[in-house]
């Protein structure tokens, strides 16, 4: 199969995990209008699937199939990608898994599971990438949680990652600042995706996803920061529910 579009010097790259559903999905429909997209997701199926939808929107697509868990798999998905582009604008780590146990029931698997995912997993990409983002000056935004500011009953899984992903994209913004790179987390409330389904599944609650923010909002919020002039840093940026919408 032939990629879609070819590159100039001057065209942006984006590398965008978690980007077959959900928030990330959001994100990558907005980075494709003015970025060289690589849509990352598990399941080639799912990655090809976007990048078919995403067709005829901006300068073109390419492919980063793998488990985000399996540093064998990233490695060779980012291999031809890294010797095609010299530099890296843009990475956004939106992939993470969200499941709810209380302590006394969540198991040493549950924990290093979710650790590896949301945690260990961008930390290993981001070292990956680094070069390539130093290059470009680039970006790195990592979609956190407003659980990455509190806690709650079911939530220590979650929100364990979550504080760790904080910690961890506050170190990076400080190591990287001499080098050009600039670090942002994003922190948002309940989003209307299949995760906010689930978990409101789980809490025995109706879903109902007008009452939470639509995930364009939170693309939008990773666009302020990719877009902000080099003279300015968007560190954080926290996006919460407003409660205004009436359902009617």
């Amino acid at each position: 199969m032939t990629e879609q579009s070819t590159h100039t010097t001057t065209v942006r790259t984006a590398l965008v995990t978690g980007a077959t559903r959900g928030i990330g999905r959001a994100i990558v429909q907005d980075l494709a209008r003015d970025h060289i997209v690589f849509v990352g997701g598990r399941s080639a199926d799912d990655v090809q699937r976007v990048r078919d939808e995403l067709a005829g929107l901006g300068p073109g697509t390419r492919a980063f199939t793998a488990d985000v868990s399996s540093d064998e798999e990233v490695a060779a998905a980012w291999e031809p990608l890294r010797d095609e582009f010299e530099g890296l604008n843009v990475l956004v780590h939106s992939a993470g898994i969200a499941p709810q146990a209380r302590v006394e029931e969540a198991t040493r698997e549950q924990w290093e599971r979710i650790f590896d995912v949301n945690v260990i997993s961008v930390a290993q990409l981001t070292r990956l990438t680094l070069p390539q983002l130093r290059v470009a000056g680039g970006d790195v935004v990592a979609i956190n949680s407003g659980s990455g500011f509190t806690s709650g009953p079911s939530a220590a899984l979650y929100s364990g990652t979550k504080f760790a992903l904080r910690a961890l994209t506050d170190a990076l913004r400080e190591e990287e600042r001499e080098n050009g790179v600039r670090v942002s987390s994003v922190h948002p409330g309940r989003v209307a995706t299949d995760m906010q389904e689930e978990l409101q599944a789980y809490m025995g609650n109706e879903y109902h996803p007008e009452d939470w923010i639509r995930p364009e909002q939170i693309a939008a919020a990773v666009r302020t920061a990719v877009d902000a002039t080099r003279d300015s840093q968007v560190e954080v940026i926290s996006v919460r529910p407003s409660g205004m919408v009436n359902r009617g």
